[in-house]
């Protein structure tokens, strides 16, 4: 079990304000939205998130914790913009989506710490619902075809990337393309059979861990989605012997540490053996044996 830290705190956070150059619908109820934030964009790792609230209005008060989801450079290869996707749920993601180009918005972080850069031969990622967000730049690290953070990070950690990714119908699967494009292998779940496989995203990987288990491969796999769904992914790859990281979705109000309401309960050394931490400095990544679900 890996010791918990929070190099990740918001004292080296970049806020800013900018305005929306992309708000485009990709799926049912889903949005992706670029904003010029170069101080962000260059020292960002993937997993890592930001804070995002309406700029000049109270309402709503609170702003909403976003994964990043891409990296744009501009014609000499420097990072310029962000993409950040969003489902259209409740009141602030509303007022987004109705948001013409040119409104004006202000993000915090990056924020939290990110996915770790531990080499292997190959990395699964398994997404549920909305839980592909942090997973492209992942990915793109993995493959070595973008950088991130500092140059004590790796890129290029792995030879090969796969994305297994579910949601209840076809509609709800955002962003298939970007994964396709990268390069990853993708294999697609739905509930209904819409589209891919008529499974639960759970047993796709068991059946893909069991497939590989003679191949001498190392193998990890990142995940984010419904707790349900990463708590069995979690299940899996410790029945495997397989290293698993888990991005958790605990709702977030400040984003910085100081409300307490995104805690999630974490196995820990010592004489206590679990505590609350932080999802939003001490997370949103985890190791997943470190969960307690």
């Amino acid at each position: 079990m890996s010791k918990l830290h929070a190099d990740y705190y918001a004292d080296s956070m970049q806020q800013i304000s900018t305005s929306l150059v992309r708000n485009d619908q990709i799926g049912e109820g889903t949005y992706r939205i670029r904003v010029a934030a170069e101080s962000i964009a260059r020292t960002l790792v993937p997993g890592q998130f930001v804070m995002i609230r309406m700029t000049g209005t109270n309402a709503p008060l609170i702003g909403r914790a976003l994964a990043v989801y891409d990296v744009i450079c501009d014609e000499s290869g420097a990072p310029v913009w962000i993409d950040l996707v969003y489902l259209k749920k409740g009141t602030f993601t509303t007022v987004l989506a109705e948001s013409p180009l040119g409104t004006q918005v202000t993000l915090w972080g990056p924020l939290g710490n990110g996915f770790a850069d531990r080499s292997c031969d190959r990395l699964i990622m398994v997404a549920g619902g909305i839980g592909q967000t942090p997973m492209l730049l992942l990915g793109k690290e993995a493959m070595g075809t973008q950088n991130f953070g500092d140059d004590k990070r790796q890129h290029g950690w792995s030879r090969n990337v796969e994305l297994i990714y579910g949601a209840r119908r076809a509609s709800l699967l955002a962003g298939v393309e970007d994964f396709e494009k990268a390069g990853f292998g993708v294999t697609l779940c739905t509930d209904d059979g819409s589209t891919g496989q008529q499974r639960l995203v759970p047993d796709v990987l068991r059946e893909r861990l069991a497939e590989l288990a003679h191949s001498g491969e190392t193998i990890r796999v990142a995940t984010c989605g419904p707790e349900i769904m990463m708590e069995k992914v979690s299940e899996a790859c410790q029945e495997a012997g397989i290293d698993c990281q888990v991005s958790m979705e605990t709702p977030m109000a400040c984003g910085i540490g100081i409300c307490f309401s995104c805690v999630a309960q974490v196995r820990q050394d010592g004489p206590e053996e679990w505590d609350y931490k932080r999802t939003c400095v001490e997370g949103p990544i985890f190791d997943a044996d470190q969960i307690c679900w």
